[in-house]
């Protein structure tokens, strides 16, 4: 066999992707696109909640909120495009042992915009918007509820993933449904009793089973770092997935608890329940708090560890989404104990994860300029 026949094929192979056209590099579009937008409507929020607003901020959340609803509008065109252009393209997508784990981007994407709805909406409209926004929250935790069990069931039956080859993303389809708590400790204080407690006991119980199985998969994680060490460079932003399901957990056990609807059913029989409840909140809120920073830093550690040697994926926007919940989490204790050494803390946060956001997405646009996503073999739908 001639020996140069592999680099000639090779060869071929790149001189034909050189002309690759939009078509060819749309069949490359992946779930894990909607990072993207997650991250973006999560920033939208986080402005909307920091402490220390100076005048035009609201404006400029508002218009990050507008961009982010576009941005998802082309990332929804994008990927529909791509499933109509391959028939087959979104039953692999669904079972693809890696794209398939970023499917829930999608929804975290949507819990977002409801989210930004709530911040950036209900104020300046009428109350038809409530109505909308709590139709959406009973639609968004059925969707959720159902792909968290789906997911793991094809996880469980479909190519089996390895315990060395596990990651955060491992948590990433309980993911939205655990948010369910987030958006309803937003949500609540708008409605009106009858509709705000079933929304909080609903919020309530889909946190704790996001937080329940999180705690399940992180012995795993832990597990596979003591026996393996840690992932390589490009991929270790995505240990900050991690940081997200105790600090969401924290933000909304204290939004939820801060909602709850004084004088109506069980709490006009249980007047100083509501007390307890807030109280209770916060401080559960703080012991989460610590296991995300503890995370936060691990992951902090391990990426400044990998500078020089990271080359850009999408998993990147995990320096984004998850820290916004650990922010919001941190401004939401500061608030509680009304300490302004927090809040100030809580504002420089915020201002670390703008500066964040802007380096990701200036590296996301130069990726694509450059052809090291978008391209064959070097997106998540990449076989082997």
């Amino acid at each position: 066999m001639d020996a140069t026949a592999p680099d000639e094929h090779r060869q071929a192979s790149l001189s034909q992707n050189a002309h690759l056209g939009v078509r060819g590099r749309l069949h490359h579009f992946t779930w894990a696109w909607f990072t993207l937008t997650m991250s973006t409507g999560g920033l939208a929020v986080l402005l909307d909640r920091t402490p220390h607003k100076f005048r035009g901020l609201i404006t400029i959340g508002t218009i990050v909120f507008i961009f982010n609803l576009a941005l998802f509008l082309c990332l929804v065109t994008a990927i529909t495009i791509r499933f109509l252009l391959n028939p087959n393209a979104l039953r692999r997508s669904l079972i693809h042992p890696t794209e398939s784990l970023f499917f829930p981007c999608f929804w975290l994407s949507m819990s977002t915009i409801i989210l930004g709805i709530q911040a950036y909406g209900v104020p300046s409209s009428g109350p038809w918007l409530p109505v909308v926004l709590r139709v959406l929250f009973w639609i968004y935790v059925a969707c959720t509820f159902l792909v968290a069990v789906v997911q793991y069931y094809i996880l469980f039956t479909g190519e089996h993933l390895t315990i060395h080859s596990m990651t955060p993303a491992w948590i990433l389809p309980v993911f939205p449904v655990m948010l369910s708590g987030t958006i309803a400790s937003a949500l609540a204080a708008d409605q009106p009793p009858d509709q705000a407690l079933p929304i909080i006991v609903a919020g309530i119980t889909f946190q704790g089973l996001g937080i329940f199985v999180s705690m399940l998969m992180y012995p795993l994680y832990l597990g596979r770092l003591m026996g393996d060490g840690l992932p390589a460079p490009d991929l270790r932003p995505g240990m900050f997935i991690s940081v997200g399901p105790p600090a969401f957990t924290c933000l909304a056990l204290i939004g939820m608890a801060n909602s709850l609807p004084s004088g109506y059913n069980f709490f006009s029989t249980h007047p100083y329940s509501i007390e307890v409840l807030q109280t209770m909140a916060l401080f559960i809120g703080c012991f989460l708090w610590a296991l995300s920073f503890w995370f936060f830093c691990i992951s902090a550690i391990s990426c400044i560890n990998g500078i020089g040697h990271m080359v850009f994926h999408l998993t990147w926007w995990a320096f984004v989404f998850p820290n916004v919940g650990f922010t919001i989490a941190t401004i939401d204790i500061g608030t509680q104990f009304q300490s302004q050494g927090v809040l100030w803390v809580g504002s420089a946060m915020t201002i670390l994860i703008v500066i964040i956001w802007c380096f990701v997405f200036f590296h996301h646009v130069n990726a694509v300029r450059r052809r090291k996503i978008l391209w064959p073999g070097r997106d998540e739908d990449k076989e082997g």
